[in-house]
C-alpha cells in the first residue's frame, strides 16, 4: 500500500475526517496509506466469515456487535492510528461512538491481499497486540491458511497455521467452530 504524501506533517484526526468519504485509507503513526479495492475472492471469504460470526453472536452472545470493513477503528490519537479491519467484533459498546470504534475491538480478522501482506502479518499484528486486541485471525486465500493469534499477558501467542481441511475454533468464542474449507469454497 503506497503512503499518501499530503504534507510533511503527520495526519491528525481533524485532517483524517476532512478526507473524502469514498477514499479508503488507513493511518499508521500519522502516515496515511491508500487501500486497494478488494478482489471478488476476498469479498466472498469476507461474506462467509461475516455470516458465520453474525449468526454466532446472535445465537450466543447478543451483547457484542460484528462490523465488516469499511468501519474505522482508532487505535491511537497521537500519533494517529486508524485501521479498517476486514471484520471485527466489539463487545464493549462504550468504545462505539456512532462513527468508529475507539480502542481495540475484542476480535479482528484480516483477509490477506497481495498488496497487504506486510501490513497484515507485521504492522497490524504489532499494532493490534499493543492496542489489546484479544484475538486476531489472518486469512490467506492464496495458500488457504488461517493464522490465529491470542493475546496473553500483552503478547500474541500464535497457533500453528490451519489449513483448508482443519476445523476452526476461536479461543475467545469457544463455541464458534466451523471448517476452514467452508470459507474458501
Amino acid at each position: 500500500m503506497p503512503a499518501i504524501q499530503y504534507s510533511q506533517e503527520l495526519m491528525d484526526l481533524r485532517q483524517y475526517e476532512s478526507m473524502p468519504e469514498e477514499q479508503r485509507m488507513e493511518v499508521f503513526d500519522g502516515i496515511a496509506y491508500n487501500m486497494a479495492s478488494p478482489s471478488q475472492l476476498h469479498q466472498s471469504i469476507l461474506t462467509e466469515l461475516l455470516v458465520s460470526l453474525r449468526n454466532y453472536i446472535r445465537k450466543n452472545n447478543g451483547g457484542c456487535s460484528v462490523f465488516p470493513a469499511p468501519f474505522d477503528v482508532k487505535l491511537n490519537d497521537s500519533p494517529l492510528t486508524i485501521v479498517q479491519p476486514d471484520l471485527m467484533i466489539v463487545c464493549d459498546r462504550d468504545k462505539l461512538d456512532g462513527k468508529r470504534c475507539n480502542g481495540a475491538p475484542d476480535f479482528i480478522i484480516e483477509i490477506v491481499s497481495p498488496s497487504s501482506q506486510r501490513m497484515d502479518y507485521l504492522t497490524k499484528l504489532l499494532k493490534y497486540r499493543s492496542a489489546g486486541v484479544r484475538e486476531y485471525w489472518i486469512v490467506n486465500p492464496a495458500d488457504k491458511t488461517l493464522f490465529i493469534y491470542v493475546l496473553k499477558e500483552n503478547q500474541f501467542i500464535g497457533m500453528h497455521p490451519l489449513i483448508e481441511e482443519d476445523s476452526i475454533q476461536s479461543k475467545l468464542f469457544p463455541d464458534l467452530d466451523f471448517q476452514l474449507a467452508e470459507i474458501f469454497n
